[in-house]
């Protein structure tokens, strides 16, 4: 492999853009990053400006591309990867969006699937898709802005509007509307793809009412997808790799082998079990999706979903003000001997697995006089981990033993955070070398498609650990904690 070959990964988060240049070792050599504006426009609904998410990113990737050309390298592929689920749907003739992103924490459709499961739709929906009936997934998105914007479902059914997740609505646009196309892993998070026939659903597009016109072309995670109009970059690149945040970062972190598991920490928490071949149902409301598809073949994963984990942190900022900025968060939880007692479910959009309940709200329990800033910064920290421990149990009970548990994503530069997971979950939390591990498997994917790695062996040289975790509380300790937590929940979920 020549070693002056590098990759542009676009990793278009739920809060902000982030554009990182690899180099074929998987080191980071180049990044730039910008937030964007997030609209509420009522309780429990979440948009995007689709024109803020493309803006920031071309910017970004410019910015990246920039301060890697002036180091000597040369850029020679693209990968992709999304918050998944937000649902965009665009005009084909003008490429311009006819309503806001509604992003996947969005709870406006939560009628609409208490409708559909009292007419026992759930059980056909989880056997042809994996999924649970909830507003997370893109289907009931979809059907909202075909009924509530004015024009669309006619429009839709001529065959004038297109639907993407993020992925394909960048993928549109980089390609100048020349590829109407997204990746197995994002379509399997649509509630419209059945992922053991490996194709959009017919039953599924009459029960939601989506003229199929508006679907993608689903294609493998490393795949030719396109090439960029020239002038976006001022030289045509291939995009040649794409999948879904959780999906991308499980490919980053090298969990390729059935059993390898990972845990990603961002706006919200994600654990994903690499399955194998064989796609594993859930006892215990977990999702059954897509981990990735290379050459044809499918290895699926089990996924534990939570809506709110750096979110959280991010409210502690932006909405309490009683911090300025994420990284005092690990001084002020160290500070307490303990959490006297305070407990923060951070319920903003729902309850994600293993309860799936839309109308559950954050609380905070447990609050006396004597409770301040530290005691909430430390309860935030805590939920984190007992929210990773909820999903841990629900995998045990169908029937997997992890053995350790590989962590990514923003929140895992806080040791304290990591060693309370470690002894939350009374497990070995490993953190890789580069945290970044979501974009990491976008440019992985592409890279792999371009040639620049021969095999995932190949890929898996580059995994370096930063630092083990191993717990270290006392047994009573954790079963005190846990107690506490259980009960915080169970007065959190809707009656």
């Amino acid at each position: 492999m020549s070693e002056n070959q590098h990759i542009l990964s676009i990793d278009q988060g739920t809060t902000s853009s982030r554009a990182i240049i690899f180099d074929v070792k998987g080191n980071n050599i180049a990044t730039s990053q910008q937030e964007f504006p997030q609209i509420f426009p009522e309780d429990g609904w979440v948009e995007h400006d689709p024109e803020a998410i493309w803006s920031s990113t071309l910017e970004v990737s410019r910015e990246a591309l920039k301060a890697a050309q002036a180091k000597g390298a040369n850029i020679v592929t693209i990968g992709i990867t999304n918050q998944r689920e937000t649902t965009v749907i665009w005009d084909r003739s003008t490429g311009l969006p006819i309503y806001n992103a509604i992003v996947w924490q969005d709870r406006r459709t939560a009628e609409l699937c208490s409708k559909l499961k009292e007419q026992n739709q759930e059980d056909k929906v989880t056997a042809k898709t994996g999924l649970l009936l909830d507003p997370y997934f893109s289907a009931t998105k979809v059907a909202w802005i075909l009924d509530n914007v004015d024009g669309a479902r006619e429009k839709a059914e001529r065959g004038e509007l297109a639907f993407g997740t993020i992925d394909s609505f960048l993928l549109w646009r980089l390609t100048d509307g020349q590829v109407h196309a997204t990746d197995a892993t994002n379509a399997s998070r649509t509630m419209l793809y059945n992922i053991h026939d490996l194709q959009w659903d017919n039953d599924l597009l009459e029960l939601f009412n989506i003229p199929a016109s508006l679907l993608p072309e689903v294609k493998d995670s490393a795949a030719d997808f396109g090439t960029t109009s020239a002038d976006i970059f001022g030289a045509p690149i291939p995009i040649q790799g794409i999948a879904g945040d959780q999906q991308a970062a499980s490919f980053g972190q090298t969990c390729y082998d059935a059993g390898d598991i990972k845990s990603t920490y961002g706006t919200g928490c994600f654990v994903l079990l690499n399955t194998g071949e064989k796609p594993l149902a859930s006892k215990n409301r977990l999702l059954t999706t897509i981990g990735y598809r290379i050459n044809g073949k499918t290895s699926y994963a089990l996924e534990g979903a939570i809506f709110v984990s750096g979110a959280a942190v991010q409210w502690l900022r932006d909405g309490l003000k009683i911090i300025k900025s994420a990284s005092e968060t690990e001084a002020m939880a160290r500070n307490l001997p303990d959490n006297k007692g305070v407990y923060l479910v951070p319920a903003f959009t729902g309850l994600g697995a293993p309860f799936w309940d839309p109308h559950a709200r954050g609380s905070i329990y447990g609050l006396t006089r004597d409770s301040g800033p530290e005691e909430i910064v430390r309860a935030t920290l805590e939920a984190v981990c007992y929210q990773t421990r909820d999903l841990f149990e629900a995998m045990v009970d169908d029937g997997i033993e992890p053995k350790a548990l590989k962590v990514d994503g923003g929140m895992v530069a806080n040791n304290w955070v990591m060693q309370f997971l470690s002894d939350t979950l009374n497990l070995e939390v490993d953190r890789p070398a580069v945290a970044e591990t979501t974009a990491l498997g976008a440019a992985y994917l592409a890279g792999l498609q371009h040639g620049i790695y021969k095999s995932l062996d190949d890929i898996k040289e580059n995994w370096k650990l930063d630092r083990s975790f191993t717990p270290v509380m006392d047994e009573a300790t954790r079963k005190q904690n846990l107690a506490g937590w259980d009960l915080a929940i169970k007065r959190t979920q809707y009656q």
